[in-house]
């Protein structure tokens, strides 16, 4: 497995920050490894068309209007802004400012920040155990189904993960030097991520406060001290933009969709903060009341893939999550725990006991809220926990293989071959009609190298750069397959899952769009009567309709700013029925669509008001089957 492949070259390589002393192999190596990254996640990139439509259409609105940009609009005539903060939006919409939007240009940033954050991976992992664990860090990241998919895609998870990895390397500076400018600049990175994705980029702050109070190499007060300034920057960044936002007259800007009180920091704490995790009104996890999983919308509790399965300890392995970032986290769970065993001896600064921590905390804490979270989770948010599983194998591996007790040392890493090899057979086992040789091939391939390992692969001489090889093959065929399927299918809609097609669970194929996805409403998007008319409105909205479902498509056909009333799933308090009605005297809005699937909440509040006022007070016209309403005549 990849656990085994590098170990041995790079087990007389130690740690060495500065790359002019490395290895030869080492550059053409890492070059390899970024091109290939680099292929694997460009490649048909924009063959998904505007995949998750809904972030897709206010990245076109950030192209169109300064305030829209800003804000993180899901509109050009800010009515509402998208359930997340702006930061992910920011960059794509840059992007298709410079190059033309488009779905290749939309993406191109994405894809970027994967290749991106496999070189910042290894970088972070070579300054400790050296580069040949570095490369199996960057390696096993780069082949993770999940990161292939968000990386590949338009949810805010890619520049999240980006800038996690890039305050884990910050951090490993600061844990070597003590210095306060490195814990600084995480607490700023980690701001930056809470403007991404909000809470979930604190999920690794307790691994990396963590290492830096057991082993940077100063005093217990400074350490604390330098704790305190990093998480005072932490706070002030991303407290600049919660404050912009509160100070932002409110009828100037839209209203942030999400929350309760159109504040961002309410956003923070409630729907994407503690009623995530906890549950509660409009989060339906596995399966909670009024979701798609819940008493009123289909399944029960659990029983939908895309919402993660049961709450519980074997989540992350289970039907849902299993296939998506845990293939290799067996054998980083035993990299960790042997790797912390045989530095328990060692002195408080030692760095490899500090990345061990570091890369552990991450893994813990996030896999375990993960796991017990109630409320609304997709399996995609795995994508998460890849850097911490990819740098656990790569040090735990490294680590093992050098050292004293050689015979316990390869004991443990040929355990580490043989569990990657079983659970990957588990996995390849749930699509048994997908590639069934591979299952068969991998588990004898992955058993039979740590059969050589355990019996003494040190002894076998030039041999050992074979069954390197080998492990190499065989630890990576199954999530590499996973991976390159996942890259040559399309995925749309915001609810999307790795791998090959899954018939099972839900309905249909990951990422299929209406398939797939429950929300998913296309009748109006491709009416071309009906886009027609929006292209030729003026107003300031074109057109109105409750939720993104379809009011996102017609969007980005039209480029014409399309109101989703009442937010994602309709379910927002916004605009209310009297906003709605000075709106329509100011001729702000021409068109009122109806029809469409709605969300959670979408048939209530202030959606159903105005749209019992609508069918009230104006004439329906059916254009191509849709009803429209004609608010201007």
């Amino acid at each position: 497995m990849c656990v085994i492949a590098l170990a041995s070259a790079s087990a007389a390589a130690q740690p060495d920050p500065g790359a002019a002393r490395s290895p030869r192999w080492v550059r053409p190596a890492l070059l390899g490894l970024l091109a290939a990254t680099a292929l694997l996640y460009l490649w048909g990139l924009g063959s998904s068309g505007w995949a998750n439509q809904y972030y897709a259409a206010a990245a076109q609105a950030g192209t169109q209007n300064a305030t829209a940009w800003l804000f993180g609009s899901f509109d050009a005539g800010n009515a509402i802004t998208v359930d997340k903060p702006p930061a992910s939006l920011w960059v794509m919409a840059l992007s298709g400012r410079l190059f033309g939007f488009s779905p290749f240009t939309m993406l191109l940033p994405q894809a970027l920040m994967g290749v991106a954050s496999v070189a910042v991976l290894f970088a972070a992992v070579r300054r400790v155990s050296g580069p040949g664990a570095g490369l199996i860090a960057g390696a096993a990241l780069a082949v993770t189904p999940v990161a292939a998919l968000m990386f590949r895609y338009n949810n805010p998870d890619a520049l999240l993960v980006l800038l996690l990895v890039v305050a884990a390397y910050l951090m490993v500076r600061a844990i070597q030097t003590g210095g306060t400018r490195w814990v600084v600049l995480v607490g700023v990175v980690l701001g930056v991520a809470f403007l991404t994705k909000m809470l979930q980029a604190f999920l690794v702050v307790p691994g990396l406060a963590l290492a830096f109070l057991v082993a940077a190499p100063v005093g217990f007060w400074a350490r604390v001290g330098k704790l305190a300034a990093g998480g005072v920057a932490m706070v002030a960044t991303a407290g600049s933009f919660l404050a912009l936002v509160s100070l932002w007259p409110a009828d100037e800007r839209p209203y942030i969709g999400g929350s309760t009180d159109n504040s961002l920091l309410q956003l923070a704490l409630g729907y994407n903060g503690i009623q995530r995790v906890m549950g509660g009104d409009g989060m339906h996890g596995g399966g909670g009341p009024g979701g798609p999983g819940g008493p009123s919308g289909g399944p029960g509790r659990g029983a939908n893939l895309f919402f993660g399965g049961e709450p519980g300890i074997g989540r992350l392995f289970g039907d849902s999550m299993g296939a998506e970032a845990s293939w290799l986290l067996p054998a980083a769970l035993i990299g960790l725990a042997a790797g912390l065993w045989i530095t328990r001896r060692a002195a408080r600064t030692d760095a490899v006991r500090a990345s061990l921590l570091l890369w552990g905390g991450w893994v813990l804490v996030t896999g375990v809220v993960f796991s017990f979270m109630d409320g609304t989770v997709h399996p995609y948010y795995t994508v998460a926990l890849a850097p911490g599983i990819a740098a656990s194998v790569g040090i735990g591996a490294v680590e093992l293989w050098r050292g004293r007790d050689l015979f316990t040392r390869r004991l443990l890493v040929a355990a580490m071959s043989a569990v990657t090899g079983v659970w990957a057979f588990v996995l390849l086992d749930r699509t048994p009609g997908w590639q069934p040789w591979l299952r068969w091939v991998v588990l004898a391939g992955s058993i039979a190298v740590a059969a050589v390992v355990g019996v003494g692969a040190q002894r076998l001489g030039r041999a050992t750069s074979v069954v390197a090889a080998g492990a190499l093959l065989f630890g990576a065929a199954a999530p590499l397959a996973y991976t390159m399927e996942t890259a040559a299918h399309s995925h749309s809609g915001g609810l999307v899952m790795s791998g090959p097609a899954r018939t099972d669970g839900f309905a249909g194929p990951p990422g299929a769009g209406g398939g797939g996805d429950p929300f998913g409403s296309r009748s109006a998007a491709d009416n071309t009567e009906l886009l027609a008319m929006l292209r030729e409105a003026d107003n300031r909205w074109a057109a109105a309709g409750v939720g993104s479902m379809q009011t996102a498509d017609l969007e980005l056909q039209t480029g014409a700013s399309v109101m989703a009333i009442g937010g994602f799933t309709g379910g927002d308090d916004s605009p209310t029925l009297e906003q709605f009605q000075q709106y329509v005297a100011d001729g702000q809005v021409r068109y009122f669509i109806a029809g469409g699937r709605r969300g959670p909440g979408g048939g209530s509040g202030s959606s159903a008001q105005i749209t019992s006022w609508v069918e009230q007070t104006f004439t329906p016209r059916d254009v191509g089957g849709v009803n429209v309403y004609d608010l201007q005549s």
